[in-house]
């Protein structure tokens, strides 16, 4: 087997989402714990470990998405029937309630999915001010100054109003909330399924840093 080596990943990129990590999982990583971790298999095995709940072994993704097809046919009236892994998101949430709509059913869950974005075309200028202030410091800094409140409202509003779903269907979905919320999508909150935990992590490093799952062995290292 190839021993990858997780190269030009941002540390701080890592750290968000060790953060996230703990959150979905309640755990908590103090100062240089993780110094001695060399590899992928090891990280997986130390969160593992710092679980400590009892050990079920069924299903975390299906539970997440039971709750999260309840919540739906609770607050927006559609019959389970209907919401099936494979249901478009579009369909379930249109674009005019859609805000609205995800916000009630985010209440109903007890957290939210996250799950709408700005498009590219107002994302991305906001950027390249934000990027170019930072130049304009060697010509003028009021100009810098406001180039960077400039881009910093903008993103505000762009978050306020995000409105392009991330996801195709209910299936992904399932998935994402599984990753972000683990022990909030299963029935019993004070269990979890061991077995998966290494599964979850995989997909969530390659989701979140951009790597392809073949890189993401046991063996592949920090570096």
């Amino acid at each position: 087997m190839e021993d990858f080596k997780l190269e030009n990943i941002d540390p701080e990129d890592v750290e968000d989402l060790l953060g996230e990590v703990e959150k979905s999982f309640n755990i908590k990583f103090v100062k240089n714990e993780l110094i001695g971790i060399k590899n992928f298999g090891e990280l997986c095995d130390h969160i593992t470990k710092k679980i400590q709940l009892e050990n079920f072994d069924d299903c975390t993704s299906q539970q997440a998405f039971y709750k999260l097809r309840n919540a739906i046919s609770t607050e927006l009236k559609i019959d389970k029937k209907e919401i099936t892994r494979q249901k478009k998101l579009e369909e379930l949430f249109p674009r005019k309630l859609r805000r609205s709509n995800l916000k009630n059913v985010e209440q109903e869950l007890g957290f939210k999915l996250k799950i709408l974005n700005s498009p590219g075309w107002v994302i991305l200028p906001l950027v390249a001010i934000f990027l170019l202030s930072f130049i304009c410091f060697f010509f003028s800094w009021k100009i810098a100054l406001s180039g960077i409140a400039f881009s910093l409202l903008g993103f505000w509003i762009a978050d306020l109003t995000a409105n392009e779903i991330e996801l195709e269907n209910m299936g992904q979905l399932a998935e994402k909330m599984t990753r972000e919320n683990y022990l909030q999508s299963r029935r019993n909150q004070g269990t979890f399924n061991k077995r998966e935990i290494e599964k979850v992590l995989t997909d969530w490093f390659s989701d979140k840093l951009g790597l392809e799952k073949t890189e993401l062995t046991r063996d592949a290292k920090f570096v």
